[in-house]
Protein backbone atom coordinates (compact mmCIF):
# COMPACT_ATOMS: atom_id res chain seq x y z
CA UNK A 1 0.00 0.00 0.00
CA UNK A 2 1.84 3.12 -1.30
CA UNK A 3 2.19 6.19 1.48
CA UNK A 4 -0.28 9.12 0.48
CA UNK A 5 1.37 12.90 0.02
CA UNK A 6 -0.38 15.68 1.18
CA UNK A 7 0.26 18.95 -0.44
CA UNK A 8 -0.62 22.45 1.18
CA UNK A 9 -3.13 24.47 -0.95
CA UNK A 10 -2.24 27.63 -1.59
CA UNK A 11 -3.68 30.77 -0.02
CA UNK A 12 -6.92 31.87 -1.72
CA UNK A 13 -7.12 35.85 -2.12
CA UNK A 14 -9.06 37.83 0.37
CA UNK A 15 -12.36 38.73 -0.46
CA UNK A 16 -13.25 41.98 -2.41
CA UNK A 17 -14.35 44.73 -0.24
CA UNK A 18 -17.42 45.93 -1.01
CA UNK A 19 -18.25 48.14 1.45
CA UNK A 20 -17.90 52.06 0.77
CA UNK A 21 -17.29 54.88 -1.66
CA UNK A 22 -13.82 53.52 -3.40
CA UNK A 23 -15.16 49.78 -3.40
CA UNK A 24 -18.07 50.80 -5.33
CA UNK A 25 -16.42 52.71 -7.77
CA UNK A 26 -14.19 49.83 -7.81
CA UNK A 27 -17.48 47.16 -8.86
CA UNK A 28 -19.35 49.41 -10.97
CA UNK A 29 -16.96 51.88 -12.48
CA UNK A 30 -13.71 50.47 -13.44
CA UNK A 31 -14.88 46.46 -13.07
CA UNK A 32 -12.67 45.61 -16.46
CA UNK A 33 -11.38 47.76 -19.49
CA UNK A 34 -14.95 47.94 -21.19
CA UNK A 35 -16.43 49.62 -17.73
CA UNK A 36 -13.49 51.57 -17.23
CA UNK A 37 -13.95 52.94 -20.70
CA UNK A 38 -17.57 53.81 -20.71
CA UNK A 39 -16.51 55.38 -17.48
CA UNK A 40 -14.05 57.65 -18.94
CA UNK A 41 -16.00 58.79 -21.69
CA UNK A 42 -18.86 59.90 -19.86
CA UNK A 43 -16.61 61.46 -17.33
CA UNK A 44 -15.37 63.93 -20.31
CA UNK A 45 -18.51 64.50 -21.56
CA UNK A 46 -19.70 65.75 -17.86
CA UNK A 47 -16.62 67.76 -17.78
CA UNK A 48 -17.32 69.56 -21.11
CA UNK A 49 -21.14 69.69 -20.10
CA UNK A 50 -20.87 70.57 -16.62
CA UNK A 51 -18.74 73.97 -16.14
CA UNK A 52 -20.79 75.66 -18.97
CA UNK A 53 -23.74 74.53 -17.37
CA UNK A 54 -23.04 74.96 -13.58
CA UNK A 55 -21.53 78.94 -14.72
CA UNK A 56 -25.17 79.77 -17.06
CA UNK A 57 -27.28 78.27 -13.71
CA UNK A 58 -25.75 79.22 -10.60
CA UNK A 59 -22.53 81.60 -11.20
CA UNK A 60 -23.97 84.08 -13.58
CA UNK A 61 -27.46 83.74 -13.27
CA UNK A 62 -29.87 86.66 -12.22
CA UNK A 63 -32.28 86.20 -8.61
CA UNK A 64 -33.63 89.29 -8.52
CA UNK A 65 -37.43 89.61 -10.12
CA UNK A 66 -35.61 92.77 -12.45
CA UNK A 67 -36.38 91.81 -16.53
CA UNK A 68 -34.48 94.40 -17.50
CA UNK A 69 -31.48 92.99 -15.47
CA UNK A 70 -32.44 89.62 -16.58
CA UNK A 71 -32.05 90.88 -20.43
CA UNK A 72 -28.58 91.75 -19.54
CA UNK A 73 -27.18 88.91 -18.12
CA UNK A 74 -25.43 86.29 -19.71
CA UNK A 75 -26.42 83.37 -16.69
CA UNK A 76 -30.61 81.95 -15.82
CA UNK A 77 -32.97 84.38 -14.80
CA UNK A 78 -34.89 82.89 -11.64
CA UNK A 79 -36.15 85.98 -11.05
CA UNK A 80 -38.82 84.95 -13.24
CA UNK A 81 -40.13 82.35 -10.98
CA UNK A 82 -40.03 85.13 -8.24
CA UNK A 83 -42.43 87.17 -10.40
CA UNK A 84 -44.43 84.95 -11.50
CA UNK A 85 -44.24 81.94 -8.59
CA UNK A 86 -48.30 82.66 -7.16
CA UNK A 87 -49.39 82.59 -11.12
CA UNK A 88 -47.64 79.57 -11.72
CA UNK A 89 -48.86 77.52 -8.89
CA UNK A 90 -52.81 79.10 -8.82
CA UNK A 91 -53.55 80.30 -13.05
CA UNK A 92 -56.18 81.81 -13.43
CA UNK A 93 -57.50 81.24 -9.70
CA UNK A 94 -58.33 84.53 -8.30
CA UNK A 95 -55.44 86.07 -6.75
CA UNK A 96 -57.10 87.60 -3.57
CA UNK A 97 -58.57 83.69 -2.64
CA UNK A 98 -54.97 82.36 -3.72
CA UNK A 99 -55.31 81.55 0.50
CA UNK A 100 -58.01 78.96 -0.29
CA UNK A 101 -56.32 77.28 -3.00
CA UNK A 102 -53.14 76.78 -0.78
CA UNK A 103 -54.90 75.94 1.99
CA UNK A 104 -57.12 72.73 0.01
CA UNK A 105 -53.85 71.52 -1.57
CA UNK A 106 -51.88 71.12 1.30
CA UNK A 107 -55.20 69.15 3.36
CA UNK A 108 -54.85 66.98 -0.08
CA UNK A 109 -51.31 66.59 -0.09
CA UNK A 110 -50.80 66.10 3.44
CA UNK A 111 -53.60 63.48 2.86
CA UNK A 112 -52.25 62.24 0.37
CA UNK A 113 -48.70 61.69 2.89
CA UNK A 114 -50.63 59.97 5.64
CA UNK A 115 -52.43 57.44 3.77
CA UNK A 116 -48.79 56.41 2.22
CA UNK A 117 -47.97 55.61 6.14
CA UNK A 118 -48.77 52.28 7.45
CA UNK A 119 -50.02 53.68 11.08
CA UNK A 120 -52.80 55.29 9.31
CA UNK A 121 -54.31 52.13 7.19
CA UNK A 122 -57.34 51.87 9.56
CA UNK A 123 -60.83 51.83 8.89
CA UNK A 124 -61.54 55.67 9.61
CA UNK A 125 -59.29 56.69 6.76
CA UNK A 126 -61.86 56.67 4.05
CA UNK A 127 -64.18 58.55 6.11
CA UNK A 128 -60.97 60.78 6.52
CA UNK A 129 -60.63 61.14 2.38
CA UNK A 130 -64.42 61.57 2.28
CA UNK A 131 -64.32 64.59 4.42
CA UNK A 132 -61.46 66.33 3.05
CA UNK A 133 -62.21 66.13 -0.50
CA UNK A 134 -66.04 67.61 0.97
CA UNK A 135 -63.53 70.53 2.20
CA UNK A 136 -61.42 70.89 -0.74
CA UNK A 137 -64.17 71.22 -2.98
CA UNK A 138 -66.02 73.82 -0.48
CA UNK A 139 -62.69 76.12 -0.14
CA UNK A 140 -62.05 75.65 -3.67
CA UNK A 141 -65.23 76.25 -5.19
CA UNK A 142 -66.95 78.57 -2.70
CA UNK A 143 -70.58 79.80 -2.56
CA UNK A 144 -71.07 79.29 1.28
CA UNK A 145 -69.98 80.53 3.86
CA UNK A 146 -69.03 83.93 2.52
CA UNK A 147 -67.04 82.69 0.33
CA UNK A 148 -66.48 83.86 -3.18
CA UNK A 149 -67.52 81.43 -5.66
CA UNK A 150 -65.18 80.15 -8.29
CA UNK A 151 -66.36 78.27 -10.88
CA UNK A 152 -64.25 75.28 -12.12
CA UNK A 153 -62.77 76.50 -15.55
CA UNK A 154 -61.13 79.07 -13.48
CA UNK A 155 -59.08 76.02 -11.06
CA UNK A 156 -55.96 75.97 -12.35
CA UNK A 157 -52.33 75.04 -11.52
CA UNK A 158 -50.72 72.91 -8.86
CA UNK A 159 -54.49 72.56 -6.78
CA UNK A 160 -55.85 71.31 -10.33
CA UNK A 161 -52.40 68.98 -11.33
CA UNK A 162 -53.02 67.64 -7.68
CA UNK A 163 -56.64 67.32 -7.61
CA UNK A 164 -56.86 65.32 -10.99
CA UNK A 165 -53.93 63.12 -10.35
CA UNK A 166 -54.94 61.82 -7.01
CA UNK A 167 -58.75 61.19 -7.75
CA UNK A 168 -58.03 59.59 -11.04
CA UNK A 169 -55.32 57.35 -9.48
CA UNK A 170 -58.18 56.39 -6.38
CA UNK A 171 -60.83 55.82 -8.57
CA UNK A 172 -58.85 53.82 -11.38
CA UNK A 173 -57.23 50.89 -8.89
CA UNK A 174 -60.86 49.22 -8.33
CA UNK A 175 -61.93 49.91 -11.98
CA UNK A 176 -58.44 48.60 -12.98
CA UNK A 177 -58.46 45.42 -10.71
CA UNK A 178 -62.52 44.33 -11.73
CA UNK A 179 -61.25 44.54 -15.36
CA UNK A 180 -58.13 42.48 -14.75
CA UNK A 181 -60.02 39.54 -13.36
CA UNK A 182 -63.22 40.30 -15.99
CA UNK A 183 -60.47 39.16 -18.62
CA UNK A 184 -59.58 36.15 -16.82
CA UNK A 185 -63.14 35.36 -16.19
CA UNK A 186 -64.68 32.18 -17.71
CA UNK A 187 -67.60 33.88 -18.65
CA UNK A 188 -67.30 34.61 -22.01
CA UNK A 189 -70.03 38.00 -22.27
CA UNK A 190 -67.89 39.46 -19.42
CA UNK A 191 -64.49 38.43 -21.10
CA UNK A 192 -65.53 40.39 -24.25
CA UNK A 193 -66.44 43.28 -22.75
CA UNK A 194 -63.46 43.72 -20.52
CA UNK A 195 -61.48 43.09 -23.77
CA UNK A 196 -63.06 45.62 -25.71
CA UNK A 197 -62.90 48.36 -23.14
CA UNK A 198 -59.04 47.58 -22.76
CA UNK A 199 -58.18 47.79 -26.60
CA UNK A 200 -61.05 50.75 -27.39
CA UNK A 201 -58.66 53.33 -24.30
CA UNK A 202 -55.32 51.72 -25.45
CA UNK A 203 -56.05 51.99 -28.90
CA UNK A 204 -56.31 55.81 -28.95
CA UNK A 205 -53.65 58.50 -27.49
CA UNK A 206 -55.05 60.44 -23.68
CA UNK A 207 -55.67 63.75 -25.75
CA UNK A 208 -58.31 62.04 -28.01
CA UNK A 209 -60.14 60.93 -24.72
CA UNK A 210 -59.92 64.27 -23.08
CA UNK A 211 -61.82 65.28 -26.40
CA UNK A 212 -64.29 63.72 -26.87
CA UNK A 213 -64.67 63.75 -22.88
CA UNK A 214 -64.82 68.01 -23.19
CA UNK A 215 -66.41 68.37 -26.65
CA UNK A 216 -68.37 65.02 -27.80
CA UNK A 217 -70.30 64.12 -25.22
CA UNK A 218 -71.96 67.01 -24.17
CA UNK A 219 -73.42 66.66 -27.70
CA UNK A 220 -74.62 63.36 -26.43
CA UNK A 221 -76.54 64.56 -23.59
CA UNK A 222 -79.95 65.78 -23.90
CA UNK A 223 -81.09 69.33 -24.14
CA UNK A 224 -80.36 71.71 -21.86
CA UNK A 225 -78.33 68.79 -19.68
CA UNK A 226 -74.69 69.53 -18.79
CA UNK A 227 -72.28 67.81 -16.96
CA UNK A 228 -69.00 70.03 -15.88
CA UNK A 229 -65.80 70.19 -17.53
CA UNK A 230 -63.70 68.85 -14.88
CA UNK A 231 -66.18 66.00 -14.08
CA UNK A 232 -65.96 64.89 -17.40
CA UNK A 233 -61.95 65.36 -18.03
CA UNK A 234 -61.15 63.53 -14.49
CA UNK A 235 -63.13 60.82 -16.12
CA UNK A 236 -61.79 60.14 -19.11
CA UNK A 237 -58.18 60.28 -17.40
CA UNK A 238 -59.62 57.83 -15.06
CA UNK A 239 -60.92 55.20 -17.65
CA UNK A 240 -57.96 56.14 -19.33
CA UNK A 241 -55.35 55.19 -16.45
CA UNK A 242 -58.02 52.13 -15.67
CA UNK A 243 -57.81 50.38 -18.98
CA UNK A 244 -53.45 50.60 -18.30
CA UNK A 245 -53.30 49.43 -14.99
CA UNK A 246 -55.71 46.58 -15.54
CA UNK A 247 -52.99 45.18 -17.72
CA UNK A 248 -50.59 45.67 -15.20
CA UNK A 249 -52.71 43.34 -12.80
CA UNK A 250 -53.49 40.83 -15.26
CA UNK A 251 -49.56 40.21 -16.07
CA UNK A 252 -49.99 39.67 -12.10
CA UNK A 253 -52.32 37.33 -11.90
CA UNK A 254 -51.33 35.41 -14.89
CA UNK A 255 -48.21 34.65 -12.67
CA UNK A 256 -49.96 32.85 -10.13
CA UNK A 257 -49.64 28.97 -10.37
CA UNK A 258 -52.83 27.72 -10.98
CA UNK A 259 -52.17 25.12 -8.55
CA UNK A 260 -52.85 27.22 -6.17
CA UNK A 261 -56.36 27.77 -7.68
CA UNK A 262 -57.09 24.28 -7.35
CA UNK A 263 -55.71 24.15 -4.19
CA UNK A 264 -58.54 26.77 -2.92
CA UNK A 265 -61.12 25.45 -4.83
CA UNK A 266 -59.94 21.60 -3.48
CA UNK A 267 -60.24 23.70 0.23
CA UNK A 268 -63.97 24.38 -0.46
CA UNK A 269 -62.66 28.44 -0.85
CA UNK A 270 -65.42 30.26 -3.28
CA UNK A 271 -64.10 32.69 -6.24
CA UNK A 272 -63.78 35.49 -4.17
CA UNK A 273 -62.46 34.28 -1.03
CA UNK A 274 -59.64 32.80 -3.38
CA UNK A 275 -58.51 35.73 -4.91
CA UNK A 276 -59.15 37.79 -1.86
CA UNK A 277 -56.77 35.53 0.27
CA UNK A 278 -54.91 33.74 -1.80
CA UNK A 279 -54.56 35.61 -5.71
CA UNK A 280 -54.81 39.57 -5.55
CA UNK A 281 -52.14 39.42 -2.64
CA UNK A 282 -49.59 37.70 -4.19
CA UNK A 283 -50.19 39.05 -7.65
CA UNK A 284 -50.37 42.70 -6.47
CA UNK A 285 -47.13 42.39 -5.01
CA UNK A 286 -45.82 41.01 -7.51
CA UNK A 287 -46.25 44.32 -9.99
CA UNK A 288 -45.89 47.05 -7.70
CA UNK A 289 -43.33 48.72 -10.44
CA UNK A 290 -45.64 48.56 -12.79
CA UNK A 291 -48.55 49.56 -11.02
CA UNK A 292 -46.38 52.45 -9.55
CA UNK A 293 -45.17 53.17 -12.63
CA UNK A 294 -48.85 54.13 -14.33
CA UNK A 295 -49.26 56.06 -11.27
CA UNK A 296 -45.98 58.26 -12.31
CA UNK A 297 -47.26 58.55 -15.64
CA UNK A 298 -51.17 59.15 -14.87
CA UNK A 299 -49.25 62.29 -12.59
CA UNK A 300 -47.83 63.54 -15.58
CA UNK A 301 -50.38 63.35 -18.17
CA UNK A 302 -52.65 65.60 -16.15
CA UNK A 303 -50.38 68.26 -17.90
CA UNK A 304 -52.44 67.30 -21.82
CA UNK A 305 -55.86 68.71 -19.72
CA UNK A 306 -54.76 72.13 -21.52
CA UNK A 307 -56.29 70.80 -24.33
CA UNK A 308 -59.58 71.03 -23.32
CA UNK A 309 -58.52 74.60 -21.87
CA UNK A 310 -57.91 73.52 -18.23
CA UNK A 311 -55.02 75.11 -17.34
CA UNK A 312 -52.86 73.17 -14.70
CA UNK A 313 -49.23 73.35 -13.45
CA UNK A 314 -47.36 73.63 -17.17
CA UNK A 315 -50.77 75.43 -18.79
CA UNK A 316 -50.64 78.09 -15.68
CA UNK A 317 -46.66 78.50 -16.30
CA UNK A 318 -47.30 78.83 -20.11
CA UNK A 319 -50.02 81.57 -19.02
CA UNK A 320 -48.20 83.36 -17.25
CA UNK A 321 -45.18 83.71 -19.72
CA UNK A 322 -47.42 84.52 -22.34
CA UNK A 323 -48.92 87.57 -20.44
CA UNK A 324 -46.14 88.97 -20.11
CA UNK A 325 -43.54 89.74 -23.00
CA UNK A 326 -41.08 91.27 -20.60
CA UNK A 327 -40.61 87.90 -19.21
CA UNK A 328 -41.10 85.72 -22.12
CA UNK A 329 -38.04 85.39 -23.39
CA UNK A 330 -37.35 82.95 -20.00
CA UNK A 331 -39.82 80.89 -20.18
CA UNK A 332 -36.96 78.19 -20.03
CA UNK A 333 -36.42 79.18 -16.50
CA UNK A 334 -40.12 78.54 -15.95
CA UNK A 335 -40.42 75.07 -17.52
CA UNK A 336 -37.02 73.87 -15.31
CA UNK A 337 -39.02 75.10 -12.15
CA UNK A 338 -42.05 73.33 -12.96
CA UNK A 339 -39.50 70.45 -14.01
CA UNK A 340 -38.50 70.47 -10.31
CA UNK A 341 -41.85 70.21 -9.58
CA UNK A 342 -42.72 67.36 -11.02
CA UNK A 343 -39.32 65.42 -10.77
CA UNK A 344 -39.88 65.97 -6.60
CA UNK A 345 -42.94 64.20 -6.88
CA UNK A 346 -42.31 61.13 -9.34
CA UNK A 347 -38.97 60.59 -7.12
CA UNK A 348 -41.41 60.72 -4.01
CA UNK A 349 -44.15 58.01 -5.45
CA UNK A 350 -40.64 56.22 -6.74
CA UNK A 351 -39.13 55.56 -3.25
CA UNK A 352 -42.04 54.79 -2.37
CA UNK A 353 -42.99 52.10 -4.77
CA UNK A 354 -39.43 50.44 -3.22
CA UNK A 355 -40.50 50.54 -0.04
CA UNK A 356 -43.75 48.89 -1.26
CA UNK A 357 -41.91 46.11 -2.33
CA UNK A 358 -39.21 45.83 0.75
CA UNK A 359 -42.81 45.49 2.72
CA UNK A 360 -44.51 42.49 0.50
CA UNK A 361 -40.96 40.70 -0.14
CA UNK A 362 -39.66 40.38 4.02
CA UNK A 363 -41.89 37.09 3.39
CA UNK A 364 -39.28 35.54 0.69
CA UNK A 365 -36.24 37.02 3.13
CA UNK A 366 -36.69 34.05 5.59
Amino acid sequence: MSAQTFQTIAARPAPINTDGFVAWCKINLFRDWKTTLGTAVIGAVLLAILPPLLRWTLVDAVWVADYQVCHDAAGACWGVVREKFRFILFGRYPFEEHWRALIATTMLLSLIVASCMRVCWKAWLPVLWLGVLILYFVLMYGGIFGLQRVETDLWSGLPLTILLASLSMTMAFPIALVIALGRRSGMPAIRSLCTVYVELIRGVPLISVLFMASFMFPLLMPQGFNIDVLIRVLAGITLFAAAYMAEVIRGGLQAIPKGQIEAAATLGLSYWQTQRKIVLPQALAMVVPGIMNNFISTFKDTSLVAIVSLYELTGAMGMAMNADANWRPFRIEGYLFIALIYFVFCFSMSRYSKWIEKQVNKSKLR
